[in-house]
Formats: structure tokens, C-alpha cells, sequence
């Protein structure tokens, strides 16, 4: 039998109040997110997450290759953002949510946030930005003012789930912002609904236009596959096979 995955947490400054997540998941809109802040608060790489005994990936951009997740913060800001790009299977995910955690309170920070879209049936009015946060995260920050609402029931799985589950009883305040995503990945319109959450509670001033000009792209990109699809059907009816729907 193999090993229980690892994790191993190496950071070069002090720990922020809050630590903010995104992790590579369906639709990736929190990841997104998570990449624009530290894109646009100019942030600075001080750490990273290694992993024994899983799958890993080594991401490159210009011939030069990066760790899968890392960690970033700039004394601008009270604010480390941790981007995850490896995908973490259901398995890890206690594991791995155990080591962002004790990381996190071991370092001083007194708060963990987790941004991440939700693949639910939803309509136009669901896309919105809700909450499941722990009640003193929750008595912290005034989210009713802020526009965001409670999700009103379901499960959390995976990383999320695991950091929920264990902000229950730990003494870091813990959230999940969320938000319907669909399957074009970056669902850069659920990264902007996130991104506008946390903007509102944080008080960041985050400029979202370049992000939005491109949700804007990659929404007339989908329209216009759609229109294609649509119209080679109607030229050529595809098979009815219920296996992928």
C-alpha cells in the first residue's frame, strides 16, 4: 500500500493575517483569482508546498520552471495568497488542508480563505458570490454589506471541504467564497464574482478591468463555439448518446 501523501510548507517571511487559497479545480475560478491578485497587488513569491507520494506537476512559463503551489505576499498588504496549481484528489485533501492549516496558525496568521467555484445547476440570479464561513469569521466581518450571502445548504468536499471542516473547531477563522462555475476553464466571469467578494470585504481597491475584458473574450469565444456546434447539428444531427450528458 503507498504511502499517505505529504506536505511540506517553506516560507521566507512572516505570515500574513489572512491567508487567501486557490486551488486548481473545476473551472479553476478560484485559482484565477487567486493568480489576479497577485498580479494586480504586485506580490512577491516568499514560499512554497512540496508533495511526496502523489502525482505531481512541474508548471513552466518562458522555458523556466515554477513549483505547483506557491506562496506570495507583499508588506502592502496584510494578505498571503497561496496558488495552487496542482490538482489534489479527494484522498490528499484531509492531509493537504492539515498542513495549509497548522502552517497557518503555527506562522501567526489568524485567518484561512478558500475562493473556489461550485459546478451546481443554477440561473442567472446565482451568480452571485455566497459564503460558509465559521461563525467568528463571520461575527469578524460584515458580509450582508458586502453583498455576499450564505450558501444555503450542501457539502463541501475536497480542500475546501477539508479547511471548513477543520475551522470548526480550530482557532482560525476560516471561509469558502464560491460561486456557480461552468466547464470552460478559466471561468473568468466566476473569478470576477469571487474577486468582487473579496475585494468588498477586504476594502483592496482591486482594479478587475483587464480580467474583465477578458471574461469578456472568453464569454463571445463559448457564444460563438456554441453558434458553430449549433449549426454543424443542424447540417449533421449528432448521435443521441446520453453517456456524456
Amino acid at each position: 500500500m503507498a504511502a499517505d501523501p505529504s506536505f511540506r510548507v517553506s516560507h521566507d517571511a512572516t505570515a500574513s493575517n489572512t491567508l487567501l487559497c486557490g486551488f486548481a479545480e473545476y473551472g479553476l475560478a478560484g485559482l484565477t483569482a487567486a493568480d489576479y491578485l497577485v498580479e494586480q497587488l504586485e506580490l512577491e513569491k516568499v514560499g512554497h508546498i512540496t508533495v511526496d507520494q502523489l502525482p505531481t506537476i512541474t508548471p513552466f512559463e518562458n522555458g523556466t520552471p515554477r513549483h505547483h503551489t506557491r506562496l506570495f505576499t507583499s508588506d502592502a498588504v496584510d494578505l498571503t495568497v497561496l496558488v495552487g496549481e496542482l490538482f489534489v484528489p479527494p484522498f490528499a485533501a484531509d492531509p493537504f488542508g492539515d498542513a495549509v492549516l497548522e502552517w497557518a496558525e503555527d506562522a501567526g496568521s489568524e485567518e484561512v480563505v478558500v475562493l473556489s467555484g461550485v459546478p451546481i445547476a443554477h440561473g442567472p440570479d446565482d451568480h452571485r458570490p455566497f459564503y460558509i464561513a465559521s461563525p467568528d469569521y463571520q461575527s469578524t466581518y460584515d458580509l450582508a454589506a458586502a453583498d455576499v450571502t450564505p450558501m444555503m445548504g450542501g457539502f463541501l468536499d475536497g480542500v475546501k471541504g477539508a479547511v471548513a471542516g477543520r475551522g470548526i473547531d480550530s482557532p482560525l477563522r476560516t471561509c469558502v467564497f464560491t460561486t456557480p462555475t461552468h466547464p470552460q476553464a478559466p471561468d473568468a466571469e466566476a473569478a470576477l464574482r469571487l474577486l468582487g467578494a473579496v475585494d468588498r470585504v477586504y476594502e483592496l481597491g482591486l482594479d478587475t478591468g483587464p480580467l474583465e475584458t477578458f471574461a469578456a473574450e472568453v464569454s463571445t469565444y463559448y457564444e460563438e463555439l456554441a453558434e458553430r456546434l449549433a449549426d454543424q447539428e443542424e447540417e449533421r444531427p449528432l448521435s443521441d448518446d446520453r453517456m456524456y450528458m
